[in-house]
């Protein structure tokens, strides 16, 4: 197998260690207001994401970083072409970010209500987006000889495409409501597990909606029903466990849904990473878009050194801060505190 192969490999594995860590975020943030009717239990719904949410940031740093090095004319396309969307995701983890560290500065109702309402909507902006973004790659864009965008910001508004942020959309709801649902307990629980039970099965139906759309109308690779289907029997799994109250399984099962999904969108694309819409021949591919096979070979060296480190850091991470989060884990007068116990 080619190196720039194995990199668009990798990269696809990138992108699912993020949407499928970075996704639980977002769905906590998003479903703040609704899980948590007081300070102390939005408190509660923060604190399960508290000590992992940059880390799991670092997947998309990782993802964006190995894409400009193992395929430079991807990245250049990708990011002018898709320079407002990606500049409003850009925006909205940064005010997350500040938004979370800090809401706890200032004791004053009203200070922590702005920067809730900024958590809130900086979750909901990028998990729009990134569904917009995947679904222009899979459908294609139109591209010049150059392999520059020539479309503009309504080119990558089309119904596939924000049927493709609607999915995402849902699958992270999903998944940040059963992950509260695993993370908590007492109200925030409960209201977290209701949750998890309607988001379900209307993800699995948007989703296949989606998926089958692509399959038929923008894929010619036939083994990418088999992602779709992997796909779909995650999503039913993550709705029968959350019915039956197994919400560490239907949390793996939602987290099988999403890889199947990336699957389905790059394998979809592949051999092309930047398919053109308009000219086949102006397509971005593999072979054309990729770097030398020197820069490739020192990559794969350091991936193979540093990825085992990150994974087991951050898998301790996960460990340590294993336990349920409950209000009473919550002190009066200190607003971020991670329980281990």
């Amino acid at each position: 197998m080619e190196l720039a192969t194995v990199w668009f490999i990798l990269i696809a594995v990138l992108w699912t260690g993020y949407l499928v860590l970075e996704g639980f975020d977002f769905g906590v943030g998003m479903l703040m207001p609704v899980v948590g009717k007081n300070n102390t239990e939005r408190r509660v719904a923060l604190n399960t994401i508290g000590p992992v949410w940059d880390g799991n940031e670092v997947w998309l740093l990782t993802a964006g970083g190995a894409t400009f090095a193992a395929f430079p004319e991807w990245y250049a396309t990708m990011f002018s072409g898709f320079y407002l969307p990606l500049l409003l995701i850009l925006v909205a983890l940064i005010v997350r970010a500040v938004a979370i560290e800090y809401r706890a500065k200032i004791n004053d109702p009203t200070w922590r209500k702005n920067w809730d309402r900024a958590i809130i909507i900086t979750a909901w902006v990028p998990s729009i987006l990134w569904g917009v973004a995947f679904a222009n790659l899979v459908r294609g864009v139109p591209l010049d000889e150059n392999h520059e965008f020539i479309g503009n910001f309504f080119t990558l508004l089309s119904p596939f495409a924000l049927l493709g942020g609607a999915v995402t959309l849902l699958l992270f709801l999903t998944h940040g409501s059963i992950f509260l649902a695993l993370k908590t307990d007492g109200i925030v629980r409960e209201r977290a597990e209701s949750l998890a039970k309607r988001f379900a099965p209307i993800s699995l139906v948007v989703a296949a909606v989606w998926a089958i759309w692509a399959q038929l109308a923008y894929s010619e690779v036939v083994w990418t029903w088999v992602p779709l289907a992997i796909a779909a029997v995650g999503l039913a799994l993550a709705w029968w466990f959350s019915l039956q109250g197994s919400f560490g399984k239907a949390f793996t099962a939602n987290a099988v849904a999403i890889a199947g999904a990336v699957v389905l969108i790059f394998g979809s694309m592949f051999p092309d990473v930047m398919p053109a819409s308009n000219d086949a021949a102006n397509s971005l591919t593999v072979d054309n878009a990729s770097s030398t096979d020197y820069t490739l070979t020192v990559m794969t060296w350091v991936a193979c050194f540093l990825l085992p480190v990150i994974l087991l850091y951050q898998g301790w991470t996960y460990w340590v801060f294993r336990k349920r989060i409950s209000v009473k884990h919550i002190p009066e007068h200190n607003e971020l505190t991670f329980s281990k116990d």
